[in-house]
């Protein structure tokens, strides 16, 4: 915990946001664990939502007070790769809180290109559970669906979902809105196992490596899976989701790489297709946004530990200690 300038407009597209509730995001691990660099004072935390406190002179779809959901890429929406829907990466765009200046882990935060990359809420937003499903909808909401669309899930198919942190977890929640009839979730904790069954899975494997494989080959008949999402980043993960899939299916992968090398013979001969990456959650998030509003989705129940600012460390500590899926911090009012 420490002080920083406050945000404040600094572009013509500028906005500035006043946090509402924030997130602990699994990437920001890597900073805590000192996997990552980081220099104390930097800012942290890509996950928020709040209120327009302040606009620059080109800002002209927002008004102060509006309340919004902010994505954790910025983009301008005009640039080619925008226009294809394609917003982590735009030609002009970045990551928040890189180049930015403020981390969503603070009181405020400055937003470029505010106009084409926060999403003006209307309605109730004060509730608990409506704030943190709208906190899913600027990360782990929106990856998890984006892992979904990578790997071509459709109605009507077996699904399966390597990782059962909140992007994991989401990306079942996500299989199930866009109509798989099994969805099997491999995880090997109890309360993450319930919350992926509350979220749409049929079927869990609770074993890893080579003997998961061999548990979700069984599962379907010795065919594998139509479509496989990898939500965790590793190489044992990747092995599992190629393994699973079956021959001429895709692997939608969303979790960070780390130290994952593809067998591409394998692949060829079984025809298995990878895409993925960061997900482009501002072109998600309308439809998304819709089912949250309506309660027909409510990824908000990956938050299982609240805090605050000031015991921020708390947050971390649970979730690094896996005694938590995923912590939300509460830092103003609504």
């Amino acid at each position: 915990m420490g002080e920083r300038p406050d945000a404040r407009v600094v572009e013509r597209s500028d906005a500035v946001v006043r946090v509402v509730v924030a997130c602990v995001c699994g990437s920001d691990l890597w900073y805590y664990r000192g996997q990552s660099p980081y220099q104390v004072g930097d800012p942290i935390g890509h996950e928020f939502v709040g209120v327009v406190e302040a606009v620059g002179s080109d800002v002209q779809r927002l008004s102060i007070g509006d309340f919004v959901v902010c994505p954790f890429a910025f983009s301008d929406g005009t640039c080619p790769n925008c226009q294809h829907d394609m917003m982590t990466a735009c030609q002009h765009g970045g990551f928040i809180p890189a180049g930015n200046g403020d981390g969503g882990q603070g009181e405020a935060v400055r937003v470029p290109h505010a106009d084409a990359t926060l999403v003006r809420v209307s309605g109730e937003v004060a509730s608990g559970a409506m704030l943190a499903s709208l906190l899913t909808l600027t990360d782990v909401m929106g990856t998890g669906h984006h892992a979904a669309v990578c790997a071509r899930v459709k109605a009507g198919d077996t699904v399966a979902v390597v990782g059962d942190g909140a992007v994991g977890l989401c990306g079942v929640l996500a299989a199930r809105r866009m109509g798989a009839e099994r969805i099997i979730a491999l995880s090997r904790h109890p309360e993450r196992q319930a919350v992926a069954k509350t979220f749409g899975a049929t079927e869990i494997v609770d074993t890893r490596g080579d003997e998961a494989v061999t548990d979700v080959v069984d599962l379907t008949g010795g065919i594998g899976v139509d479509a496989t999402l990898e939500c965790v980043g590793t190489a044992e993960a990747m092995a599992a989701a190629l393994g699973i899939a079956r021959p001429g299916s895709m692997v939608g992968y969303v979790g960070l790489p780390h130290g994952i090398e593809f067998p591409v013979m394998d692949m060829f001969g079984r025809n298995i297709g990878v895409q993925g990456g960061p997900a482009p959650v501002r072109a998600y998030i309308p439809d998304l946004l819709g089912d949250v509003l309506n309660g027909a989705i409510n990824p908000g129940i990956v938050f299982d530990f609240t805090t605050d600012l000031d015991h921020i460390a708390d947050a971390y500590a649970a979730m690094d200690q896996r005694r938590a899926i995923k912590s939300l911090i509460s830092v103003s009012n609504p």
